[in-house]
This record gives C-alpha cells, sequence and structure tokens, in this order.
C-alpha cells in the first residue's frame, strides 16, 4: 500500500518538475525571439511556493505557484511567455528598487502598465496578444496628457494628476495585473540589494548595447516603445551639486590653507623663540569654484511655471553655498521660448537672491534655442565674460537646435517623467533629473 503523504509528495514533484519545464520553455522561445535578453533570461530561476496563487518576482527568483502555473500555461503559452517577459522587465527597469516613496498601491500599478503598454506593441508571435478597447484607451488618454514615454515614473505621475476614482483605479489593477509585488516589498540586506541593483543595471546597458548594434529589421519596429524605456532608464543619474562642478574654474582665494600648514613646525617656534613660528599658514588656497556661466529657462508653453521656479532654486542653493560660489560671478540668467525674453545679470548672492524673490515666467510661446545661443555669443563679442565656463538650459528638449558647437560646454537638463531628447547634438551634455532630485512633491 502506496503511503499517502508519500503519492503527495510525488505528485508535487512531478508537477514541480513539469512547471520547470514551462519556465524553461518560455525563456527559450523569449531568446529566439528577443536574442537581446540573453543575459537577461538566465538571471531569473525558478522556485516553487506552494500556495501563493500566483507569480511574483524579487529581482532573484520566478516564485510560483505550481498548479497556478499549470491552469496559466493550460490557456495558452502566450500568456506564460508574457508573464515571464512582464517580470523580467520590472527587474531590467528597476522597478522593485525604485518607488522611493511613493504610495504602494499606485506605484504597482504605474509599473504594470509601463510593462503592459510595451508587450501590447510587440508584434512578435510568442507574446502577442491584441489589446483591450480598454487598455487603449488607457494608453491614449495618458499620451494625451503629455507622456511621450510610457514609463512608471510618469505614468504614477499622471495617475496623480488625472485623479481617477477608486472604481476606475479598480479596474486598471484588475485589467493590468499580472504578478503579485509583494516581494518587492521585503526588507533585504543592504549587500543583497545592492547585489540586485547591479545585476539590473548592468543586464539593461548590456541589453541597449545588443539592441543598439542590430539591424532595424532585426529589432522590429515594434520594439521601439522598449528601445526607448531601456534608453531612458539607463540615463546616468547625477547628484545636481555634483554636475555644476563641471563649470567651475581653478583660482587663488584669500584664505587659511590647512592642507598645506604643519602645526608643529609652528607651535615649535613659538616654544623656542617665544612670539616667532617657524611656519605660517598660507593666505591664499586655489580652489574650483562656480565663476561665469549661463542659465537658459525655456519658458514656452510646454514648461511649467513650477518646474521651472523648483530648478532655479535648486541651482540657487547649489550656487549660494560658500563651497561652490566665488564672491563675485558673472551670471547670466535668461528666459527664452523662440526669443529672448529676458536677460539678468547676477554678480552677487544678494543679486541671486533678490532674483528668486522676484522671479517670474516670461514667454510661453513656442521654443527655439538658437536665439538663446545667439545672445550669448553676442555678449561674448562684447567681452561680457570674463572666462565663460559653460551653459545650463532647462527644457523639455521640444524645440529647434542649434548646428553648430559654441565654444563653451553646454548640457540641456530634462526632467525625467516628460521630456524628448532625440534632436539634441552630439557636441551638447544632457542630464536627466527626477522629480525626487529636484524635490519636487509626487503626492
Amino acid at each position: 500500500m502506496i503511503d499517502p503523504a508519500r503519492h503527495r509528495q510525488l505528485e508535487e514533484l512531478d508537477q514541480v518538475e513539469l512547471c520547470v519545464k514551462i519556465w524553461t520553455m518560455a525563456r527559450n522561445e523569449l531568446y529566439l525571439n528577443m536574442r537581446y535578453l540573453d543575459v537577461s533570461l538566465s538571471s531569473l530561476g525558478f522556485e516553487a511556493d506552494w500556495g501563493r496563487g500566483g507569480i511574483a518576482t524579487d529581482g532573484f527568483l520566478i516564485h510560483y505557484d505550481p498548479p497556478f502555473l499549470l491552469a496559466l500555461y493550460r490557456q495558452g503559452r502566450v500568456l506564460v511567455d508574457r508573464a515571464f517577459l512582464h517580470m523580467l522587465l520590472h527587474c531590467l527597469f528597476g522597478h522593485p528598487d525604485n518607488r522611493k516613496g511613493r504610495a504602494v498601491p499606485l506605484w504597482h500599478l504605474a509599473c504594470d502598465i509601463a510593462i503592459e503598454s510595451i508587450l501590447d506593441g510587440m508584434l512578435i508571435r510568442c507574446v502577442r496578444r491584441p489589446p483591450s478597447m480598454f487598455r487603449r484607451e488607457t494608453y491614449l488618454r495618458l499620451k494625451n496628457a503629455g507622456l511621450t514615454v510610457l514609463n512608471a515614473e510618469g505614468i504614477y505621475k499622471k495617475l496623480l494628476e488625472l485623479a481617477f476614482d477608486e472604481r476606475r483605479l479598480e479596474r486598471l489593477k484588475e485589467e493590468f495585473f499580472v504578478d503579485g509585488h509583494d516581494l518587492w516589498e521585503q526588507e533585504l540586506p543592504k549587500s543583497q540589494m545592492v547585489r540586485r541593483q547591479e545585476l539590473w543595471k548592468d543586464n539593461r546597458e548590456r541589453m541597449q548595447t545588443a539592441m543598439e548594434t542590430m539591424s532595424a529589421q532585426e529589432q522590429g519596429e515594434d520594439e521601439g516603445g522598449l528601445m526607448q524605456q531601456v534608453q531612458v532608464e539607463n540615463r546616468e543619474r547625477y547628484d545636481y551639486r555634483a554636475f555644476l562642478k563641471k563649470f567651475s574654474v581653478l583660482r587663488e582665494e584669500i584664505m587659511v590653507d590647512p592642507d598645506s600648514f604643519d602645526p608643529i613646525f609652528y607651535t615649535y617656534g613659538l616654544e623656542l623663540y617665544g612670539d616667532m613660528p617657524l611656519v605660517e599658514p598660507l593666505e591664499t588656497k586655489e580652489v574650483c569654484r562656480i565663476e561665469d556661466f549661463v542659465i537658459v529657462i525655456d519658458t514656452s508653453m510646454s514648461c511649467s511655471g513650477p518646474l521651472i521656479r523648483r530648478f532655479l532654486e535648486e541651482t540657487y542653493s547649489v550656487l549660494t553655498s560658500s563651497e561652490s560660489y566665488f564672491h563675485k560671478v558673472d551670471i547670466h540668467i535668461l528666459q527664452c521660448d523662440e526669443k529672448v525674453r529676458s536677460d539678468v545679470r547676477i554678480a552677487s548672492q544678494e543679486e541671486m537672491r533678490a532674483y528668486m524673490e522676484h522671479f517670474t515666467v516670461m514667454g510661453n510661446g513656442g521654443t527655439d534655442f538658437r536665439p538663446a545661443f545667439a545672445h550669448v555669443a553676442g555678449l561674448l563679442a562684447k567681452g561680457e565674460f570674463h572666462r565663460l565656463k559653460g551653459l545650463i538650459y532647462f527644457t523639455d528638449g521640444k524645440g529647434i537646435y542649434p548646428v553648430q558647437k559654441p565654444p563653451y560646454d553646454t548640457v540641456f537638463v530634462f526632467l525625467k517623467e516628460d521630456y524628448e531628447d532625440m534632436s539634441v547634438p552630439g557636441w551638447a551634455m544632457k542630464l536627466i533629473l527626477s522629480s525626487e532630485e529636484l524635490g519636487m512633491q509626487l503626492g
């Protein structure tokens, strides 16, 4: 007579072996159709999680309930392939680690919408499932609200702005639900969290490189949404304060330089001769600080006043810190849409403070970046700057760029949630900031 417990164990073992075969087959199908995912696909293992009632990933393993997976497979292999790719893309885009204080349910929903929008745009047979009318309406509504790339951060922000009622939000959660996100909220040892972040950052960069080296025919136009999101996520996240150091210059300032001062000789001289130190501290020190540069604010209708003000406030806080700011500077702050609307020269902390207190947006027309550069060229010709280090242009990127490189460094600063940088010339630097990095409230 067979022991019932032993019989149940053998049945469960058979189910797990079958489930591993199903996951392996899904991974192989995805690899054959999307070779740029090769390393990423091998980064997730499989672990049976009896009683879970669904599937989930913690960034290292896919946790699945065997009866659930078998039932999903019976509905169609496409659903299993999509579920695998859905969880994989969550990991690639850092969704488990990027919540950063956002409301949990809304963030999880935004992540699901972002991933499903990519999958719904693919024409690859192994994941192709025609999107419902409700899905198409949701994507259109988000794009009409100003989102050019449907990434999780942007969708979260728009969900807050659109203020859907509870019934609508529940419908969205039901429509876009694929996997559980409870494992994202579990506390991990710091070393394990860093390892997860490093793993998927490396996978994401490998994926972008592979996609960029493929021909358009190999990649397929339907994967453009995936490529856009990968490019957005792979932008290096800068500390804006550290980034401004690129515009600093080396100059001597009158101050004690403790690094070049030896207190032993100083005190020994006082002891030996009474009031005559053998060495005195230097009265000047070479420091790298911000001196001359230009800030241009895009005041076209596509850039909002609160964002502009917050960007200026952050820049102001950096400039007025004693560690980065010379006592005498020559900074021009330009407001420009299709033409230069304002040029205010700042020569001291007091003038910068007064400018911030009375700042108002001027413009709200179209966007053309060329007039600002032409204006600065005129200032240079007149000798207005002592040593112009660079120009910072805060914009959403939707405008006409100059063709020729100016004789100074230029950086275009974009807000991560809503920007276009496809036309930025190769000679310019690009800096993408998130709402959190500008201190904007996300709700």
